[in-house]
């Protein structure tokens, strides 16, 4: 196995519901000590726990379903400078919300696909990916500034240069990048949240076929899920521990104490 190199941890660039920022603390400590020489994340989302690592080993590979997502961080690592030059006109308004909203992304071209997809994330509430609206308080500024976010879109430019993106289902992916050295770490949607990503993206049966695909890989895996009996039971041949983190959808919102489970094929070093 090889060292990690120290790097930059930066922030994502948008809210994303399921967002590990309240957990990612703990996961980032069991990665580090989780010896492996490529780092796989099956369901990267925003990237929660994968910006804000500061440690990275030989081999990055990330992967979301979505294909909005892995569009935006291609263009982000591929295009960042006409992409910059595509959201200095953009304002933060309803109307331009609504029309973003109501537009069907597979008539854009990527970097039309990519502007609009930050924008919705950005200026949309909780950081929903379906079922959005447009979020505005008379207590903070506009949710979208293209001024506050270039540092953060060329913070995450310089960090993707040497990742591979991939938009693969989650079985193609770990199936494609299975080996004796490979962490995947794994954050699907929770058990009882499974549209909340998209209509048929992630079905309830998924968790079952997951845990069978797990038994038989080469390689090492943590997953991350809501604390619930009938995960318990599924993922029941792998080492559980329980954690408490807060949900923070809006601070009005917040919940505190709420149980969720990480798991994994080998025993946790650090269970605290």
């Amino acid at each position: 196995m090889e060292s990690f190199e120290k790097i930059n941890a930066c922030k994502p660039v948008a809210p994303y519901l399921g967002g590990k920022s309240k957990l990612a603390g703990r996961l980032k400590s069991i990665i580090k000590d989780t010896p492996h020489t490529t780092y796989a994340e099956v369901f990267v989302g925003m990237g929660g726990v994968f910006f804000t690592r500061d440690l990275k080993p030989k081999a990055e590979v990330i992967n979301d379903f979505n294909q909005d997502v892995s569009n935006l961080f291609r263009i982000l690592q591929r295009h960042y400078i006409p992409f910059m030059e595509m959201l200095k006109w953009q304002l933060c308004t309803r109307t331009d919300f609504t029309r973003l909203l109501n537009t069907n992304p597979s008539l854009l071209t990527d970097l039309e696909r990519a502007a609009r997809f930050l924008y919705l994330q950005r200026t949309s509430f909780g950081g929903k990916i379906v079922g959005q609206s447009f979020g505005v308080s008379a207590q903070r500024p506009a949710r979208f500034d293209v001024n506050k976010l270039a540092t953060m879109l060329e913070d995450v430019h310089d960090r993707l240069c040497s990742v591979v993106i991939e938009n693969l289902d989650y079985k193609e992916f770990i199936q494609k990048y299975d080996y004796e050295e490979c962490l995947f770490y794994l954050d699907p949607p929770y058990y009882g949240n499974e549209k909340d990503y998209g209509r048929d993206l992630f079905k309830r049966e998924e968790f079952e076929i997951m845990a069978n695909l797990l038994k038989a890989i080469k390689g090492t895996f943590i997953l991350s899920l809501n604390d619930h009996s009938d995960i318990r039971k599924i993922f029941k041949n792998f080492h559980i521990i329980g954690v408490e983190t807060t949900y923070t959808i809006s601070k009005a919102t917040a919940k505190t104490g709420v149980k969720e489970v990480i798991i994994s094929n080998k025993r946790f070093k650090k269970a605290k």
